[in-house]
């Protein structure tokens, strides 16, 4: 939430710089808005060596390709949030096989956090999230959302062919 008033004085709060950061700031009493990060969760989930993706149904990324996932609510574990995610957009159930990364960048408020997992049951079915499901292998894969895709399975595919 963007404040405009200080939520505890009520006065206009002004752009000043607090840790380091330009934050809205009431020096009266003392409040800075910090804001907080959107964190989301995919999951690369796959069947027989093929990896599981979704093609978008809403922006961003509409009609391109991704890893089923989706924001992560407040007070829900993170690998809750993948689970139900990938259920709800493909109609599988998976089992969390353990975290390909952390992802970042300068300037966005998403911090994503990428799983791999298994596919234990369901047969791929688009969910009212996506426009389409599909079983790929990394030498077909159709075009992707996110250039940060490509990063996160070059690491997937490197921890899964690095020895233990």
């Amino acid at each position: 939430m963007d404040y405009r008033f200080c939520p505890h004085c009520g006065r206009p709060l002004i752009l000043a710089e607090v840790a380091g950061r330009v934050r809205p700031t009431c020096f009266p009493c003392g409040f800075s808005q910090f804001p907080d990060p959107k964190v989301a969760t995919g999951v690369i989930a796959t069947r027989s060596g093929r990896i599981l993706l979704q093609q978008r149904r809403h922006p961003p990324g509409k009609g391109l390709w991704s890893f089923p996932g989706g924001f992560v609510d407040a007070g829900e574990r993170v690998e809750e949030a993948a689970l139900r995610e990938i259920l709800d957009e493909t109609h599988v159930e998976i089992r969390l096989e353990g975290l390909v990364g952390v992802y970042s960048q300068p300037g966005q408020p998403v911090i994503f956090i990428v799983y791999h997992g298994v596919i234990l049951s369901g047969e791929p079915s688009p969910g009212q999230e996506s426009l389409a499901v599909g079983l790929f292998s990394l030498e077909e894969l159709p075009p992707l959302a996110f250039p940060h895709d490509v990063e996160v399975l070059r690491h997937w595919k490197e921890r899964k062919t690095s020895p233990p």
